[in-house]
């Protein structure tokens, strides 16, 4: 059984940090990448970081420079560190992981809150 939990979001002043974590199990194989993406208050859900599973990572340009992605295999975490945090970086992170066979699966999401 596929489990994606996700920890970390806070409320946070601009310009501070956070690192949010998403423990997984039952995946083991044949994935194609994992990564967070954001869904900030009446708006869609993107893409802010993936790792591939050639270990690249890619990131969208609002928060190039800032977050950084990682995995630790050891412990079944994924990582997203999260520095010099804007107000419009406010959103509920979501965890995802996609196999190689098309299929996805989600976490349930950690609230990330910044104030000016």
């Amino acid at each position: 059984q596929v489990r994606l939990v996700e920890s970390g979001g806070d409320l946070v002043q601009a310009g501070g940090s956070l690192r949010l974590s998403c423990a997984y199990s039952g995946i083991f194989f044949s994935v194609a990448a994992m990564g967070w993406y954001r869904q900030a208050p009446g708006k869609q859900r993107d893409l802010v970081a993936v790792i591939n599973s050639d270990s690249t990572a890619n990131y969208a340009d609002s928060v190039k420079g800032r977050f950084t992605v990682s995995k630790d295999n050891t412990k079944n975490t994924l990582y997203l560190q999260m520095n010099s945090l804007k107000v419009e970086d406010t959103g509920v992170y979501y965890c995802k992981v996609e196999r190689r066979s098309g299929s996805a699966y989600w976490g349930q999401g950690t609230a990330v809150s910044v104030s000016s």
